[in-house]
């Protein structure tokens, strides 16, 4: 016996290696389970099979760990006890038998955990329990409680949209397996066959379904590029140093230079003199706000907010390069693309804002790569 429990718990624990890695992790009340059947059963040897058919009811509760090992509970009464040397016992319920049994699915072992479970799956259950017989003062039983162990294979078909319910057919046969205060053994003599049918209804899990679900893996290769990517950004990170200077020391340069622009083109008409004049510069080709940009636009956010009726037109420019109309498209995204971000990050109302788009200019800056600008001007 100890050798076959032995064996029993390196099936479980593989099992449960098995498929540690594949499923997103569960909580403590996740992948319950409760199931009701209904048999029969006979005496393994020295009996007729069909004269000596005893019907059992049966109560099940239990909880899947993984996807292929699982425990339960089950309860399981028999209404007679034909076939047996110890007749009449003189009670409705003639025995109990109280089992903890371990689960493992075949199907998910062999064949892996698709996600949701199968239509049809070959489940085997094993465990050791408690059996007592019940009978009035005058029936003679030699042993009323005696050590018992349940072996037996469910036959699985799961049902429904959600695979929350199940329909299994389990043959099995069970020891009593220190019958007459004998040393512990399963013998055959001392052993009933039988054939159980029942209904499981999986409870809900946190998950929103009544299974287990595929867990985002990511293997040893996209580890690699994906460092590969990081180291790569931590030095663009190092570079973008100097970048960030000289970027700041251009921001400065504009700030001179739009004293002397034209104020329309580059101004608030209401903006008090101790306002900065706000610049959003891009980079060639594109329309996407750099970081260091939102200085200058938090500027007009703070002036818009302290001056509720003022509404502010958002003007976009590119430097020559490139067509007309690829010119006259990018000014438009980049006026837009401020525009946006004085509304999503600084809740500025869109209704007070309005975008044109002036296509290529060299007039704005005499530095080419100046005029990649948006602008801002009071309606």
């Amino acid at each position: 016996m100890k050798r076959t429990l032995l064996v029993m718990a390196v099936a479980v624990m593989a099992a449960q290696a098995v498929t540690a890695q594949t499923v997103a992790e569960s909580k403590t009340t996740d992948n319950w389970y409760v199931s009701v059947n209904s048999g029969l059963n006979f005496k393994t040897t020295h009996t007729s099979v069909l004269s000596n058919l005893n019907p059992s009811l049966g109560l099940r509760i239990g909880r899947y760990f993984t996807p292929v090992f699982g425990m339960a509970i089950e309860g399981e009464t028999y209404m007679n006890n034909k076939g047996s040397d110890y007749r009449p016992l003189g009670t409705f319920i003639k025995g109990l038998n109280l089992s903890v049994l371990g689960t493992t699915n075949f199907s998910n072992w062999i064949g892996g955990y698709e996600g949701e479970p199968r239509k049809f799956e070959i489940v085997g259950v094993y465990g050791i329990g408690w059996g007592h017989v019940f009978s009035n003062s005058s029936a003679v039983v030699p042993d009323r409680n005696v050590l018992t162990s349940k072996i037996g294979v469910d036959i699985v078909m799961n049902i429904g949209k959600s695979k929350a319910w199940q329909i299994y057919w389990e043959p099995n046969i069970t020891y009593a397996l220190n019958v007459g205060g004998n040393a512990t053994q399963f013998n055959i003599n001392n052993s009933a066959i039988g054939l159980l049918t029942g209904v499981v209804y999986k409870f809900g899990n946190s998950n929103g379904t009544h299974n287990f679900v595929i867990a985002d893996m990511v293997d040893a290769e996209e580890i690699a590029v994906l460092n590969d990517r990081i180291n790569a950004l931590r030095a663009e990170n190092e570079a973008m140093g100097d970048a960030v200077e000289s970027r700041d020391k251009m921001i400065r340069n504009l700030r001179s230079q739009l004293d002397n622009a034209k104020p329309e083109a580059v101004v608030i008409s209401e903006v008090e003199e101790d306002v900065l004049q706000p610049v959003v510069i891009f980079r060639q080709g594109e329309c996407m706000v750099d970081a260091a940009q939102y200085a200058s636009i938090s500027l007009i956010a703070r002036y818009m907010q302290a001056n509720e009726d003022v509404s502010v037109v958002v003007k976009g420019y590119a430097s020559m390069e490139g067509s007309k109309d690829l010119n006259q498209r990018l000014s438009e995204k980049r006026a837009e693309a401020v525009k946006k971000a004085l509304v999503e990050r600084y809740n500025i109302s869109s209704g007070r804002l309005t975008t044109e788009g002036h296509g290529a200019t060299d007039q704005m800056f005499s530095e080419r790569e100046l005029n990649r600008v948006v602008v801002f001007a009071g309606e």
